[in-house]
């Protein structure tokens, strides 16, 4: 059976969650911190998490991971069939992931984590997230799914990058930098799903564990 590693704090991880539970693809999770062991670095080249274990070997780096789902696990798609309905798809996710996410990760530690940035960083990623959200709206069709009228492969991405965005320009600007688009109304309606429903169920529970496990 295939099986998750990593924990359910991490938002990569949870991409690959909800695509896994919205397919009915059977797995198991096993818990990964963090902690740069050998141990990890032998299974995750680079320490990271989410990486799966598959029958045939391991795979890191989320989107690897949720292409590969599409191929060896055929029978619910969250790709069109259409090249160029597919291709604007993964255009979603890399513009959600590379251009907005990866940008505003820059704040998270004075967000989210008690750690300070830099003005110079802040001034900088403020720039960078206004230009990339201008962009983002002209790809992004909220009807009422980021690509269209069908749940895809963008909005397992969506659920899990979009919130954040939100709340680390919101934290250290003062306003929600993606305010002009319908995301609360997007993240409300996908959390209606079974699937996001114990995503969000666990997320909860891990940050907890976290939380906990960073005081001793």
């Amino acid at each position: 059976m295939l099986k998750l590693c990593g924990f359910a704090a991490s938002n990569y991880y949870n991409k690959v969650k909800f695509a896994l539970l919205e397919k009915g693809v059977e797995f198991e999770e096993e818990l990964v911190w963090l902690d740069r062991t050998p141990e990890l670095l032998e299974r995750s080249p680079l320490g990271k998490v989410p990486f799966v274990e598959t029958d045939h070997g391991r795979l890191c780096e989320s989107q690897v991971i949720l292409d590969y789902l599409e191929s060896a696990y055929p029978q619910k798609p969250l790709i069109p069939a259409d090249p160029f309905a597919a291709a604007k798809v993964r255009e979603l996710i890399t513009f959600t992931e590379l251009h907005l996410e990866l940008v505003v990760r820059e704040l998270y530690a004075e967000a989210f984590f008690g750690g300070k940035v830099s003005d110079e960083t802040k001034e900088r990623v403020q720039k960078l997230l206004k230009r990339n959200v201008e962009g983002f709206s002209k790809l992004a069709k909220f009807s009422p799914y980021l690509a269209g009228s069908e749940f895809t492969m963008a909005d397992c991405a969506g659920m899990v990058h979009l919130p954040l965005v939100s709340m680390a320009s919101k934290i250290i600007y003062g306003e929600d930098a993606l305010a002009g688009l319908p995301v609360r109304d997007y993240v409300k309606m996908l959390g209606e799903r079974p699937a996001a429903q114990r995503v969000n169920a666990d997320r909860k529970i891990n940050q907890e564990e976290m939380a906990a496990r960073n005081k001793r």
